[in-house]
């Protein structure tokens, strides 16, 4: 059957709608727009196009800001079948674009699932092939190095991520110059990387210039920008700025809400790091009450053994044992260790801080040998 053209150019129309709606953090009618275009594709182009992997792409992105990470994995992984499959029939730089963003999408999906070694493979490739296929200075090679930056960060090779970010920086400002908000993502990140190997003074710069950068793009209340402020924020906390640090958490908690509602991955976050404040300012009910909020909004979003997960329990426990509760610390700090060692590689330091606070537990309760059992096994 012959494509109806006026359908093929509605079906265009919507998806670029979708796009514009992302950029303006307009997720819902994202959504709409780029589920309309996906049936519209389906239904003239076949299970099986390029176009059809172009709005997967677009709603894999549109999921995971609306925290749906299971739906934002499917459909990465399905505009990755598709784009395998037409890479067999066609070649060219735009099929090898495409593939490489689906790879990428996937990649990002996976990584955000927890599964880092899954990630790790399909990261690479989107690398390799842009690099291969598209050439040293490209916009979607600066995506997919950003994109394996973030999944090193996460899996504690920082000195890779470190390398992967000075790299995509280098030619984002070469393509765009230093103040295109292109690079405010890559600036948040080397803060966030900075603030993962502990150096928080040397990451504050590079987070104020995410925030700088793209609020002068999008304006102070965007979704975006407040998790650029929200990332500064934790660097600032860390350095024990914690009334600064206080304010821009509530700031960025009610853009999110106000954007996502009171159930997002983000409320879940900054509720976790505001707990984090309000404990260091000696409130300690409410930095309790604040974890177990997080703690359950982020097992509901990503399942009881995830690794951010473990990074909530392994708070509340050091806040329960700083309490006096020792016996409901203990507990909280062996599951966090469990999921840190079945999901993150030997020596990452969430391990070791996790595995120091329950040993520093144990001895607080006099069990000494059990405390050096711990930090032997947890010793890398």
């Amino acid at each position: 059957m012959a494509e109806d053209t006026k359908a093929i150019e509605e079906a265009v129309r919507l998806h670029a709608e979708a796009l514009a709606a992302i950029e303006d953090g307009r997720y819902d009618a994202a959504r709409g727009c780029a589920c309309a275009a996906l049936a519209l594709f389906e239904r003239e182009s076949g299970p099986c196009h390029p176009d059809l992997a172009n709005v997967l792409n677009c709603l894999s992105t549109i999921y995971t800001q609306a925290a749906e990470y299971p739906d934002a994995e499917a459909s990465a992984r399905r505009a990755v079948e598709i784009m395998r499959q037409v890479r067999t029939q066609a070649g060219g730089s735009d099929i090898d674009r495409l593939y490489v963003q689906s790879l990428a999408a996937l990649g990002n999906a996976v990584r955000t699932l927890g599964r880092y070694g899954e990630a790790a493979p399909v990261l690479e490739e989107a690398v390799a092939l842009a690099e291969s296929a598209l050439g040293e200075e490209d916009d979607d090679l600066i995506s997919a190095l950003n994109a394996l930056g973030m999944l090193c960060k996460y899996d504690g090779r920082f000195d890779k991520a470190a390398a992967l970010y000075a790299r995509a920086i280098r030619i984002a400002e070469m393509l765009y110059g230093p103040d295109d908000v292109s690079l405010a993502s890559l600036w948040h990140n080397v803060g966030g990387l900075e603030h993962a190997r502990g150096d928080y003074a040397r990451g504050e710069a590079p987070a104020r210039r995410s925030v700088e950068l793209r609020e002068r793009a999008l304006g102070p209340d965007h979704p975006t920008v407040a998790a650029d402020v929200a990332a500064l924020a934790a660097l600032i906390d860390a350095q024990g700025r914690h009334d600064e640090a206080e304010q821009m958490y509530r700031r960025t908690l009610a853009v999110f809400e106000q954007a996502f509602g009171p159930e997002h991955y983000e409320v879940a976050i900054t509720l976790n790091n505001l707990a984090g404040v309000r404990e260091a300012q000696g409130h300690a009910d409410e930095a309790e009450a604040l974890y177990r909020r997080a703690l359950e909004m982020k097992e509901a979003l990503l399942g009881r053994d995830h690794p951010d997960v473990a990074m909530t329990l392994n708070n509340l426990a050091l806040l329960l044992a700083t309490s006096g509760r020792r016996d409901a610390a203990g507990p909280l700090y062996e599951e966090a260790l469990r999921t840190f060692t079945a999901r993150l590689d030997p020596g990452h330091p969430k391990i070791r801080g996790c595995a120091a606070n329950y040993a520093a537990l144990l001895r607080d309760r006099g069990d000494h040998a059990a405390a050096r059992a711990v930090e032997s096994q947890h010793r890398s």
